[in-house]
């Protein structure tokens, strides 16, 4: 395969709502407190019905999902329908929730008898799925993600919609209300509902603030070429953890990979040495800025899972270790989480990598290789128009990133944020470097690619723990395109690895796509 056109890198774009329900004594208070947009808030005076669907579990959330075990949704839901009265009051809001399919048809039906004027669906958690049938409705439908909250599923059906060209489907992925109601406000100035996305896409565009300063710090980079490259992955190896099944499995870019039974991991984390755990435990703990509601025993816990997956690694010959951890831990086939450990592996060069996504360790194996040990950060993304960013959110993350001997940033003990449960880790990770977001697609051949400027750090204490925030490179209303394709997770390392990206693509005849 010839060279790849080297065009441009136009990339990410981000989302994250902290304060948003935190600083709201009132609506009219919040809404004095947020920063205006510039939209014209002149409101339609003519007269709209529009039913409201949150699309959630339950008021209070019965189990582990974004945004955490017990959330309350009740004043969430409370501000999103007086902050939409009081902006609208000519409106009519009919706000109830559905769990998913069959809950949004009946909706569906019932409202055929009712005077409906198009509907508002807030993906409040991540999976359930209610808009794709509020979207056949034919009616004018604004799709709305409740950051940290419902953000996995409002980018993968978002991005599928997109791919579908649905014109009577607008959204907003916003922490300013404002944005919210400059979108609602596009209800009452549309002739039909084949033009409403096209004006909702108008009023986020005008919205969405200019890139800022996207220089960044200098980071060089040390570097095998694509061709060492990938001969060092042919002699890398990948242990997947799914179930209790082990056995040969296919390679993956070029990558060997072996399935292996929790049973042998849960086995090596019972030999591990107790006295060895405690140490790294009192290592970690010492190490940290703060650890907060996690017990010392937990800590051990994690510490001697750690020492039972690098056993693994070795009995295998492998340097990558990916393991379905939430299905292991909940179904009894694993008794301590593996966050902690995996982290101590990225700090190491080795991989370790969560949800047994193979994909995604993949990638890291691929272009931790390539750099010589800069760890990869797996994350579920998170967008936000209003800051012009993208929020790469997971409760694993390294605090080594510029690899094992690179400089050391800070980090938190806490729990695993969906249940609260467990040991795992807040990275605060370098702000004003240029990152590379991957993700590979095998069955494609394609690498899917942006950058980004580190801008921040959010301490939201909705879903993961590590939220590093980042300024795309490029066209943000690009970046929702490809969810639908891609799925959620992505992997980010830091550095300008755009070039190297490009050379080990032509090198294994694979395509480069520039998301933003």
């Amino acid at each position: 395969m010839g060279k790849q056109s080297r065009h441009p890198s136009l990339c990410a774009a981000g989302m994250n709502r902290r304060r948003f329900i935190s600083t709201c004594g009132s609506c009219a208070a919040l809404c004095a407190a947020m920063p205006v947009t510039g939209l014209n808030c002149s409101k339609p005076a003519e007269k709209k019905t529009l039913r409201i669907l949150y699309s959630l579990h339950a008021v209070v959330q019965p189990r582990p999902d974004w945004p955490n075990v017990g959330f309350d949704f009740e004043p969430v839901m409370q501000h999103f329908n007086s902050s939409l009265q009081q902006a609208f009051p000519s409106f009519t809001f009919l706000p109830t929730m559905a769990t998913g399919e069959e809950e949004a048809k009946k909706i569906l039906t019932d409202d055929s008898a009712k005077d409906i004027d198009g509907y508002i669906v807030f993906q409040m958690n991540c999976w359930n799925r209610v808009i794709q049938t509020m979207a056949t409705s034919g009616k004018p439908v604004l799709y709305v993600d409740f950051a940290y909250g419902g953000s996995g599923g409002f980018l993968v059906y978002n991005g599928r919609m997109i791919q579908e060209g649905l014109k009577n489907v607008g959204f907003v992925s916003s922490s300013n209300i404002e944005d919210l109601i400059g979108a609602v406000e596009c209800f009452g100035k549309i002739n039909s509902a084949d033009e409403f996305a096209a004006a909702t896409t108008q009023v986020r565009i005008k919205n969405t603030p200019q890139a800022g300063d996207l220089s960044s710090e200098p980071d060089p980079l040390s570097l095998v070429s694509a061709r060492e490259c990938l001969s060092r992955l042919k002699t890398s190896k990948i242990l997947a953890i799914k179930s209790q099944e082990s056995g040969p499995a296919e390679s993956i870019m070029h990558i060997p990979m072996e399935w292996v039974a929790f049973s042998e991991v849960n086995a090596a984390w019972e030999k591990a040495d107790r006295d060895e755990s405690r140490a790294i435990a009192e290592k970690w703990q010492q190490a940290a800025q703060q650890v907060i509601d996690v017990p010392m025993d937990v800590l051990e816990s994690s510490a001697a899972f750690y020492l039972g997956m690098k056993e693994v690694l070795k009995a295998h010959e492998a340097n990558a270790i990916t393991i379905n951890c939430l299905g292991g831990f909940y179904g009894g086939h694993i008794h301590a989480y593996p966050c902690l450990g995996f982290h101590e592996l990225c700090n190491e060069g080795l991989i370790g990598a969560c949800e047994c996504d193979t994909r995604s360790t993949a990638t890291m194996v691929a272009f931790t290789t390539m750099t010589q040990g800069r760890p990869g950060y797996i994350s579920d993304p998170v967008m936000d128009t209003a800051r012009r960013q993208i929020i790469y959110a997971h409760c694993v993350a390294s605090n080594k990133v510029f690899g094992p001997q690179g400089l050391e940033n800070p980090y938190l003990i806490m729990t695993h944020s969906e249940d609260r449960q467990g040991a795992s880790l807040r990275s605060i990770m370098p702000v004003g470097y240029l990152t590379t977001t991957l993700e590979i697609q095998p069955d494609r051949q394609e690498i899917i690619m942006h950058q980004a400027k580190a801008v921040d750090n959010d301490p939201n204490d909705r879903a993961c723990r590590t939220k590093l925030c980042a300024e795309p490179v490029g066209d943000m209303e690009k970046l929702f395109k490809y969810w639908g394709q891609w799925g959620w997770h992505r992997v980010t390392f830091y550095g300008d690895l755009k070039e190297p990206v490009y050379d080990f693509a032509d090198l294994i005849g694979w395509k480069v796509i520039e998301e933003a």
